[in-house]
């Protein structure tokens, strides 16, 4: 089994939905992507070119113009090869916005999450090192958010070494999963259906508590049975023992 992951996560505050760019039918239908998402650039830059759709692109400016943030990308390896979608994403929304674009943080581990169920992709956590300019803000991109685990790991990466996440963005998604911060009902719905004590043992599991959840993961946690429905399910997809 893979090491536990201990990612790292912040508390929410007022971070604003993530901005979507287009349905995901299109995106993957789109001639280029698989190539582009195995690693060719050229083919990354014709499909971001394509579906950075300009009224998403309007509205994503209005959100950033005060504070003209970095332009940082989730760079990441998936199993066919290296994701160049992000890389291209935030290479054209710096050049089209007029930002700073940063690579100066990476992803360090592969997750494989493309295709993968819920209970994979929550204990695959995304790992990040690198350079945080303290006090700068940042604008963070990805190509896709589902359960929104590996923007909500960088978000705590940036924000942990000082810097400010102030917008998000993905080339597609499910819609539902654009908002990110955990809803108070939800957070309380978890605790009502599961004990203190499961609690730590998530917390112990994976580096941050239920407040750090997004509403996704917390939605797809609440469809299970039980803890021990919880437990099982994540030593499936990989989790080791937890004492």
């Amino acid at each position: 089994m893979a090491e536990n992951p201990q990612a790292e996560r912040r508390p929410w505050g007022d971070i604003p939905a993530v901005s979507i760019f287009a349905p995901i039918p299109e995106v993957k239908g789109h001639p280029r992507y698989l190539e582009a998402k195995s690693g060719d650039l050229q083919a990354a830059k014709a499909l971001v070119g394509k579906l950075l759709h300009s009224g998403t692109l309007q509205l994503l400016e209005a959100a950033v113009r005060a504070e003209r943030p970095l332009a940082l990308g989730v760079y990441a390896l998936e199993e066919a090869g290296v994701n160049r979608i992000p890389a291209a994403m935030s290479e054209l929304i710096a050049e089209r916005l007029s930002l700073e674009l940063t690579d100066s943080v990476v992803q360090v581990n592969t997750v494989g999450h493309t295709g993968a169920q819920g209970w994979s992709r929550l204990v695959r956590q995304a790992v990040f090192d690198g350079e945080v300019q303290p006090g700068r803000s940042y604008l963070l991109l990805d190509d896709f958010i589902g359960q929104g685990g590996t923007l909500a790991n960088l978000k705590g990466f940036v924000e942990s070494r000082g810097g400010r996440v102030i917008h998000l963005a993905a080339l597609t998604g499910k819609a539902y999963s654009a908002t990110l911060a955990l809803r108070p009902d939800t957070l309380a719905s978890l605790r009502e259906k599961y004990v203190v004590d499961f609690e730590r043992w998530w917390e112990k599991a994976f580096g941050f508590g239920f407040p750090c959840l997004t509403e996704s993961e917390a939605r797809y946690l609440l469809r299970a049975e039980d803890a021990d429905t919880v437990r099982g399910q994540l030593a499936k997809a990989g989790l080791q023992a937890i004492n």
